[in-house]
């Protein structure tokens, strides 16, 4: 598709967005790059993958489904320009939340790469990919940073410029910017929802996207260490809610369960979280509040997002000016 012309000299920068969360991230990004020409774009793939895309068979990731509904609706709430696919224009820039895709279009052009929270735990399936240079999504957010393809890698704190350099992402690509949506914890705390003192359990869409999830071994988990207290299940926005809240009335009849709502909210007004693989522990962890995960708590506190005021989104639109301005980073 042939592109349009360049009507002015300002830079052109294309964010492409996702989750809800990976969304919320693109647009803060861009709310500091006002004075550049921004668009922004769904998540989107190219050859067999788009063909099974359109066809519904990975309405279960990002590109498809209530991923897709959510973000869209975000963005048109926010009204801001949009390029589907970036199709329309060349772009000077190409910020985004994962490289697990890297499309056709923007390979070869200046990338930012930005973290979008906790990624999942290196298993079989990692390994595999690594050893045999197989396609990075089939080993989902486990392979987040190992494309090369990026200039820059934004990433959440010392802890993970390590954890990533460990991985093979060279250092002098990663810097730490802090992670929007993670960063000021502590505003989290002025909120109307109404309970306290309760135990929130927010659990991960694992059997969603096709991963073993022992559940009912978790929800015992669960009772064990909720021991008799009020309990509110936060379900993950892409679980199936009708089997899960069967699973949970069966074992907790009286707990509230919820599918929507401020999840950071729910975790500020509680005094003990419980979760799976999800990112919102880091909520947890920075409101001091008694946190389980199936991740090692030790390793996750030395991952923490930096707590700096709300400023990521800000740092994040720094690198990309130095991008844009100041040459390539070496």
């Amino acid at each position: 598709m042939a592109t349009a012309p360049r009507l002015t000299t300002r830079p052109r920068v294309l964010l492409i967005c996702g989750s809800p969360n990976q969304t919320g991230i693109m647009l803060q990004v861009g709310s500091h790059l006002r004075d550049y020409d921004c668009y922004y774009t769904h998540y989107y793939c190219d050859g067999l993958l788009d063909l099974a895309c359109r066809a519904g068979w990975l309405d279960f990731t990002i590109l498809g489904g209530k991923f897709r509904r959510d973000s869209d609706a975000l963005l048109a709430r926010r009204g801001v320009p949009l390029d589907p696919r970036g199709e329309s224009y060349d772009y000077d820039l190409v910020v985004t939340c994962s490289d697990l895709i890297i499309q056709r279009n923007i390979r070869g052009r200046r990338i930012i790469l930005v973290q979008e929270g906790m990624t999942d735990p290196e298993n079989f399936t990692y390994r595999l990919v690594r050893w045999l240079g197989l396609p990075r999504w089939l080993a989902s957010t486990a392979t987040t940073g190992l494309s090369g393809a990026f200039q820059t890698f934004c990433v959440a704190s010392e802890g993970y410029r390590e954890f990533f350099a460990q991985k093979g992402v060279p250092r002098s690509r990663i810097v730490v910017t802090g992670l929007p949506n993670f960063d000021d914890c502590e505003a989290f705390r002025a909120n109307d929802f109404p309970e306290r003192h309760y135990v929130l359990v927010a659990t991960s869409d694992t059997r969603e996207t096709f991963k073993r999830d022992g559940r009912r071994r978790f929800l015992h988990r669960v009772a064990r260490i909720a021991d008799g207290r009020q309990i509110i299940f936060k379900l993950h926005p892409n679980e199936n809610f009708t089997r899960s809240s069967r699973e949970i009335a069966n074992i907790f009849p009286k707990a509230a369960i919820f599918q929507d709502g401020n999840t950071n909210h729910m975790i500020a007004n509680c005094d003990v979280l419980i979760t799976q693989y999800s990112t919102v522990v880091y909520v947890g962890l920075a409101l001091g509040k008694e946190c389980h995960s199936y991740f090692d708590l030790e390793l996750l506190r030395a991952l923490l997002p930096i707590q700096n005021g709300g400023r990521s989104a800000a740092h994040i639109a720094a690198v990309c000016r130095e991008s844009l301005e100041g040459g390539a980073r070496a």
